[in-house]
């Protein structure tokens, strides 16, 4: 990393919700029927990718951050067809883990709130960590 973001730095990523963003495009993994509003697995990748976006401009050659901790509450429901942005929010450093608070909303207000917190490690080193991992 080159530094760090400065405290309070901000980003957001949005996308309107298709069908294969939904709880039910979910329920072939385990027979399960479930309803078609925004899974909270996709609320998180939004949350992610936000955090993600203040520290691409940071790092340096090589390096990429990578999701560890996320503790959310999803509290809301958000039908196909609406937009949902999600922010995140710098605020500061919980030992070598940068450490964000996630905000999505969509129309009807928040449906989802919490902390993420992101490593930036090299990618070389992340890519051989999964190829010991994988088949």
């Amino acid at each position: 990393m080159k530094r760090d973001p400065e405290v309070g730095s901000t980003a957001n990523v949005e996308m309107i919700v298709r069908d294969e963003d939904t709880a039910a495009a979910l329920g072939p993994v385990s027979g399960d029927s479930y309803p078609a509003v925004l899974a909270t697995t996709r609320a998180i990748a939004l949350c992610e990718l936000a955090a993600g976006k203040i520290l691409v401009p940071l790092q340096s050659p090589g390096e990429l951050s990578v999701g560890v901790v996320v503790e959310v509450k999803h509290t809301a429901a958000t039908p196909v067809g609406a937009l949902a942005k999600a922010t995140a929010r710098y605020t500061g450093r919980d030992g070598k883990l940068f450490a964000f608070e996630v905000v999505v909303e969509d129309p009807g207000g928040e449906c989802m709130r919490g902390v993420h917190k992101r490593a930036v490690i090299e990618e070389k080193r992340l890519l051989e960590g999964a190829r010991k991992r994988g088949p």
